[in-house]
Formats: structure tokens, C-alpha cells, sequence
């Protein structure tokens, strides 16, 4: 474990909320001239997911931050002009261009790799090149099918080079078609100015380390290092010369580090009222919300349907800077379907109604309806504030 220097300051655990919240872009007024580009920017990566309820969980993310930014604009905002990349991050991520450097460690340590899970046919990874290079951007299907006649995971040999490719950096992700992904060659993807891996293993750490925590605010060894996925001994090799300087958290009981840019200036300002997705790095690491918020949230999308407690893709509701309670969503036709409601007593009932009429306009329904609620003598009061 890494043994901390003397703390640069010590924090209250509001105070770290505070820090926290303004990092991630839900204290102050945010910055709607830079946009979903610049929400990128600052959070330093957006994890994709499969699921889609209100929305997939890359368009939630600005959402949460900007308020009701048009669907097409977040995709636009993307994957358009070479903003940004696909790679493996805290998992499949959005990230900014700028960072492609930054990953070339990741990228050797693949190429690097003893075995893979699946086997590659030999000339199967040039004849992808190749093609790519011809045709230009192609989805694996337009590559010559993503699956064999098997299970899912019985990928095709132009899937399997592909995916290869991407993980070495000579392939790149440069957006999502009808969810599929949209490969290119990085030479033609990537501004030639970021197209290198020249800088060294521990460079890369220590540029992730320091990006990590800035977007966090401040965070223990375990937070920062998991935002990218770094291994603690790479967070402890890098951490003393990142620029993150030492704190201590009152209740953390762990070291922690804060971006000294965050402690110069008092976290206030507005507080955004909205639902999060479970993907959504303010509170995707378990240990951290609970820490931060006091508030224990997991996704039961693949927790079997009776023993769920909250609902498929409980959605924590964030209003004026405390997790106040959780909202199941679904859409019928026009209609937002509150499935399930769980609240933390009868004051979370305005921002409920207020975070629930701002996402049902926000992807085009005109009513919202409530299914059930664990506090059902709060439904009246709800339906009240809804209407």
C-alpha cells in the first residue's frame, strides 16, 4: 500500500461531497458553450453500454450535466470531426483524441499478450487491414460477418482480427452505428500530431492518474486508480509525481488525493437536479458513493427479476447535491413510466417530479405515470407534484 505524505489539507466529508460534485459537473453552472464535447472532456471518458431505457448511457451523461441537449447532438458531439475514440478504459469508454496518447501502454500491453480467448486464422488480421484500407470506416458485418453459426461469443475471423487490431491501436472505433461498431484505420482516424506511442509506460500512468483525479475531485487510491483501470502498483508508482497533492477525508478512514486546481477555490454554486445512470462515473464504484453519499446503489439489470429490490435500470435521483432516492424508468408510447419509486422520505417527493418531468420531455413523452412506490402513502403527494 502506498504510505501518504503529510496531508495538504485536511477536508470535511461535505467538503470532499462538494469537491466531488463540482469535478463531475453538478455544482456550479455548467459550461453549455463547450457542450457534450467539453463534458468529455472534463470527465475524461463516457462509458457505453448495451442498455437503453430513457436512453443508452452515453447520452444520459451530458444529459445529467447540460439538462435536455438533443439526442442527435450528443451523437454528433461524438463522433464527428475527430473528437473522439473508442478503447477500454474504466470499460468500453468514449474518450477524447487528445488521450490517444495516453494509452499507448495499454496498447503494448496487448500486443504483448501471451494467448487471447479466441484464436486468429492465419492471414485473417491482414485481410482486415487491407479491406479497411480500401473501403474506408466498416462495421464487422460489412467486414465479413461478426459471428460464426455458434454461440455469441463464437465471433468470425474478421471480427477476431478486427478486435485484435483495435486492441493494438492499428484499428480505431470511431463511432457506433445502430449500436454496431464503426472501425477505421487510426492513421486515417487519429490527427497525425496524437498518432504515436511515444510516450513511455510510466508517463502514460501518471498523465491517466492526474486526468483521474482532477475528474474526481479528490479520491482514494482505490478511486483514482479505478476510474482508468489502472493497477494500484501503477497508481503507487506514479501518484507522488502526478501533481495530486495529499488529504485526508474526515470518516474515509483512507489516504486520499485531491487536485490542488479543486482546493483553491471554495465548491459552490448551483446543484443540478436529475436522474444518473448507474454508468455514470459520479457514482459507478460502489464503495465510492457509498463513502461520498451515504447511499448504496446496485444495478440489478442482471439480478433475476423476484429478487430485484428497486427495479431493472434503477436510476438514483441527485437533487441539490444528495442522492435522495431511486426511479425505475420505461417508456409507453408517450407516456415516462415511473416502474418503481424508491424515495428517502416525503422531501425527496419535489425533485422526484422535477427530475421525472425534465427526462420525460426531454425524450418526447408527454405524461409521466407512477407504477409503484415504497412509500405508497407519498403517491398522492408525487402525482400532485407531477401534474
Amino acid at each position: 500500500m502506498t504510505t501518504a505524505p503529510r496531508p495538504a489539507a485536511e477536508l470535511s466529508a461535505d467538503e470532499a461531497r462538494r469537491l466531488a460534485l463540482r469535478a463531475q459537473g453538478f455544482l456550479g453552472a455548467p459550461d453549455r458553450r463547450a457542450g457534450v464535447r467539453g463534458v468529455l472532456r472534463s470527465l475524461g471518458q463516457v462509458q457505453l453500454d448495451t442498455i437503453s431505457v430513457l436512453a443508452r448511457s452515453h447520452e444520459l451523461i451530458p444529459y445529467a450535466r447540460l439538462g435536455a441537449v438533443g439526442r442527435p447532438t450528443v451523437e454528433n458531439a461524438y463522433w464527428t470531426e475527430a473528437h473522439a475514440f473508442e478503447y477500454w478504459s474504466h470499460a468500453a469508454c468514449i474518450l477524447p483524441v487528445e488521450e490517444w496518447p495516453h494509452f499507448a501502454f495499454r496498447r503494448r500491453a496487448y500486443r504483448d499478450r501471451p494467448h487471447w480467448s479466441h484464436e486468429l486464422s492465419a492471414g485473417a488480421y491482414d485481410k482486415v487491414i487491407d479491406q479497411l484500407r480500401a473501403e474506408g470506416p466498416l462495421t464487422a458485418t460489412e467486414l465479413g460477418g461478426a459471428k460464426n453459426k455458434g454461440e455469441w461469443w463464437d465471433w468470425s475471423d474478421s471480427k477476431i482480427a478486427v478486435e485484435r487490431a483495435l486492441m493494438y491501436g492499428e484499428v480505431v472505433v470511431t463511432e457506433r452505428r445502430g449500436w454496431k461498431r464503426v472501425y477505421d484505420l487510426a492513421e486515417r482516424a487519429i490527427p497525425q500530431a496524437l498518432l504515436h506511442d511515444e510516450l513511455d509506460d510510466a508517463e502514460c500512468v501518471r498523465r491517466l492518474v492526474r486526468q483521474a483525479g482532477e475528474a474526481l475531485g479528490v479520491g482514494t487510491r482505490a478511486d483514482i486508480a479505478d476510474y482508468h483501470r489502472i493497477k494500484a502498483e501503477q497508481f503507487d508508482a506514479v501518484v507522488e509525481s502526478s501533481g495530486l497533492v495529499p488529504v485526508t477525508v474526515a470518516g474515509w478512514g483512507k489516504p486520499a488525493w485531491a487536485d490542488p486546481a479543486a482546493l483553491a477555490t471554495e465548491p459552490r454554486g448551483r446543484h443540478r437536479t436529475t436522474l444518473l445512470s448507474p454508468f455514470d462515473s459520479l457514482i459507478w464504484e460502489r464503495p465510492r458513493t457509498e463513502r461520498i453519499f451515504g447511499f448504496t446503489h446496485r444495478l440489478e439489470a442482471y439480478v433475476p427479476k423476484q429478487k430485484r429490490i428497486h427495479g431493472y435500470f434503477a436510476m438514483p435521483v441527485l437533487a441539490g447535491g444528495r442522492l435522495v432516492g431511486r426511479v425505475d424508468p420505461a417508456r409507453e408510447g408517450r407516456t415516462l413510466v415511473a416502474k418503481q419509486v424508491s424515495l428517502d422520505g416525503p422531501k425527496a417527493v419535489p425533485a422526484v417530479a422535477k427530475a421525472l418531468r425534465e427526462a420525460a420531455e426531454w425524450v418526447g413523452c408527454d405524461a409521466v405515470a407512477v407504477e409503484r412506490m415504497d412509500h405508497p402513502e407519498l403517491l398522492p403527494e408525487l402525482l400532485k407534484a407531477l401534474a
